[in-house]
């Protein structure tokens, strides 16, 4: 596909999630050579961005996860070189990075997200978990893949969860856990993809779950009724374009007992290894890997 020209796959980077980015930037470049695009693994840890212009790349597909790539760092150092990238802008990257942030518009914008509340080290175990209710997640508000989050069920694990999350960022946020069903929506261009529910015997869909663990499972089609799968995709889509996201993404959601859904996170670059979410709904919709990541790379841009 000469159309596309020579392109960089960004993948590794400098973030806690280093190693699934090497997963998701290898299964990409394999896809799109097979699709004959003219692709080459790029490491910003290993190459200056600056060299993307030296070695004429002509277009960037950003498999980078976490910070210093997905945050809104890489695309405007890409944008500043003129050359066109996967996913959403500068902005919009940084936002979705930021759940406290995301969860601020969410709120004014008058759309589901759990209560919460921002940590410091000032924070009462106590009286925050009286005004949350227990079980909570206590998290770092700018990391991803469920990196130093813990699901917290006694007064006395607020503080060790706290300092847990505040080794990986100094914004903490604790956010009253929904009990219900775990929802997530792939978006791909201006649809929304079907939705997967997500099964694990764990506490929650943690690291270990999201990529390693075997007995994790994927409901798609969800199971839900279509009336209730299409309100909850109409609702993500809006999430997701509240933020200014575009091109691809993740809207990660969960239903509580009533069947009321309740938004948790927007990711930009979603992971892209054989246990990863948005490949497996597109193959619920017909869409094959190969052909998935040459749709997300038709939508490269600058700006």
């Amino acid at each position: 596909m000469g159309k596309f020209g020579k392109v960089a796959v960004l993948m590794g980077g400098r973030s806690a999630e280093r190693e699934i980015s090497l997963k998701s930037g290898t299964m990409v470049l394999g896809a799109l050579r097979k699709s004959g695009v003219d692709a080459h693994a790029f490491d910003p840890r290993a190459s200056g961005l600056e060299t993307l212009k030296s070695r004429r790349f002509e277009r960037a597909f950003v498999a980078l996860h976490g910070r210093f790539g997905e945050d809104g760092t890489v695309q405007g150092a890409l944008e500043y070189l003129g050359i066109p990238y996967t996913g959403s802008g500068v902005m919009a990257s940084a936002l979705a990075m930021d759940k406290w942030r995301t969860k601020l518009l969410w709120r004014a914008a008058g759309l589901p997200t759990p209560p919460y509340e921002l940590m410091t080290g000032r924070t009462d175990p106590a009286d925050l978990a009286r005004r949350l209710g227990l079980p909570l997640m206590v998290k770092p508000a700018r990391e991803g893949s469920s990196i130093g989050m813990t699901k917290v069920t006694a007064v006395e694990k607020v503080a060790p969860a706290y300092a847990l999350a505040a080794r990986h960022d100094e914004v903490v946020i604790a956010e009253r856990f929904i009990d219900g069903a775990e929802l997530t929506a792939g978006i791909l261009g201006e649809e929304p993809l079907p939705l997967i529910r997500l099964e694990t015997p764990r506490e929650f869909y943690d690291y270990e779950a999201k990529y390693f663990a075997g007995d994790t499972r994927y409901i798609c089609p969800s199971g839900l009724p279509a009336a209730q799968e299409r309100a909850v995709q109409e609702q993500a889509l809006e999430a997701f374009r509240l933020l200014g996201c575009s091109g691809w993404g993740r809207v990660d959601a969960m239903l509580d007992r009533d069947g009321k859904p309740y938004l948790l996170e927007v990711n930009t670059i979603p992971g892209m290894t054989d246990h990863s979410l948005v490949p497996m709904a597109a193959r619920a919709a017909g869409i094959s890997f190969e052909d998935l990541v040459v749709k997300i790379l038709e939508t490269a841009h600058v700006g």
